[in-house]
C-alpha cells in the first residue's frame, strides 16, 4: 500500500537557480554592447561642445576641459541648414503617412480575407525585401528621370514608401490577425459595411501598430543619405546629403559644427521615439500572438 502510494506521488524538483557566473557573464555582455552603442553618441556630444582649437589634439580628452556654444551658434545662422529640415520633414512625414495608409489596407486584406492568390502575394511582398535597396538605385533613377519626377519630392517619397512598405504590411498584419473575426461578424449583423468595419473598429484597435510602422518608416525616410543624395536637385536634399555639403569638403572637414548639426538633427527622432514608447512597444509585440 505504502509503496502504491509512494509511486503514485509525482516527485517535483526544485527549479534551478542561475549561477552567479552566469548572470556576471550576461550583464558583462550587456556593458559591452551598451558601450559600442553609446561611445559613438557620448563621443559626438562632447566633439559638439568642444572649441574648434582643441578638437583635434592628440591624445584626445575623453572628459572636456573647455565648453563652447559656438558651433550651435553657428548652426542657427546658416539659412541653407534650415531648408534641408523642412525638405526632411516633409519627405519623411509624406512618406509615414502613406506608408501606413497602404500598408493598412493592404494588411487587412491579407488578413481578413480569403481569396486565391492571397499567400502568393504575401510571399512576394516578404520577397521584396531580399533585394538590396542600392541594387535598384540605377533603375529608379532612369524611371523617374523618363517619367520628370527626377529631383522633385515625389522621387524620394515613392521610394521610401516602396521600401517601407513590406514591413509595414506584415507588421500589421500580425496585429489584424489578432483582432478576433467576431468582432467583424457582429458589426456585419448590425448592418455595417466592411468599409466602416475596417474604419471603426478595426483601425482603432490596431492603433499602436499603426504609430509603430509610421515611426519605422518615418525614421527610414529621415535618415536615408544614398537615395537623397542622387534623386533630388540640391535644393530639395533632405539633412543627410546636406550635412556632407555643408561641412566635408575637399581639403578641411568642420568635425565640431558637424557633431553640432548631428546632435540637433537627432533631436526629433529621439524625442518621438520616448514620446510614441509605450505605442511602439505595443505595435511591435502585438502581432507576436495571435488571438
Amino acid at each position: 500500500m505504502t509503496a502504491t502510494l509512494s509511486r503514485s506521488v509525482p516527485i517535483t524538483r526544485a527549479p534551478r537557480r542561475r549561477r552567479p557566473r552566469s548572470r556576471a557573464a550576461a550583464w558583462a555582455a550587456v556593458a559591452v554592447i551598451g558601450f559600442f552603442g553609446l561611445a559613438p553618441i557620448y563621443w559626438l556630444v562632447v566633439t559638439a561642445f568642444t572649441p574648434d582649437e582643441r578638437a583635434f589634439t592628440f591624445p584626445p580628452s575623453l572628459v572636456p576641459t573647455e565648453i563652447t556654444f559656438d558651433h550651435f551658434a553657428r548652426l542657427a545662422e546658416n539659412e541653407q541648414l534650415f531648408g534641408y529640415l523642412v525638405n526632411s520633414v516633409v519627405v519623411s512625414v509624406v512618406t509615414a503617412f502613406l506608408s501606413v495608409l497602404v500598408s493598412a489596407y493592404m494588411a487587412y486584406a491579407f488578413s481578413k480575407f480569403r481569396y486565391r492568390g492571397r499567400k502568393s502575394l504575401m510571399h512576394l511582398v516578404l520577397a521584396s525585401q531580399l533585394f538590396p535597396q542600392a541594387l535598384l538605385l540605377v533603375t529608379l533613377y532612369a524611371v523617374f528621370s523618363a517619367t520628370g519626377l527626377l529631383g522633385s519630392y515625389g522621387a524620394l517619397i515613392l521610394s521610401f514608401t516602396t521600401f517601407t512598405l513590406p514591413l509595414c504590411v506584415w507588421m500589421l498584419k500580425g496585429i489584424f490577425d489578432t483582432v478576433p473575426s467576431t468582432l467583424m461578424e457582429a458589426a456585419a449583423i448590425d448592418g455595417a459595411s466592411r468599409w466602416r468595419t475596417l474604419h471603426q473598429i478595426a483601425l482603432p484597435l490596431a492603433a499602436p501598430g499603426l504609430v509603430a510602422a509610421g515611426l519605422f518608416a518615418f525614421v527610414r525616410a529621415w535618415n536615408d543619405f544614398i537615395f537623397a543624395l542622387t534623386l533630388t536637385d540640391p535644393d530639395r536634399q533632405t539633412l543627410p546629403p546636406g550635412l556632407v555639403h555643408t561641412y566635408l569638403g575637399e581639403f578641411q572637414t568642420a568635425w565640431p559644427d558637424l557633431m553640432a548639426a548631428s546632435f540637433v538633427v537627432s533631436l526629433p527622432v529621439i524625442a518621438a521615439f520616448m514620446f510614441l514608447q509605450r505605442y511602439l512597444v505595443g505595435g511591435l509585440t502585438a502581432g507576436a500572438v495571435k488571438g
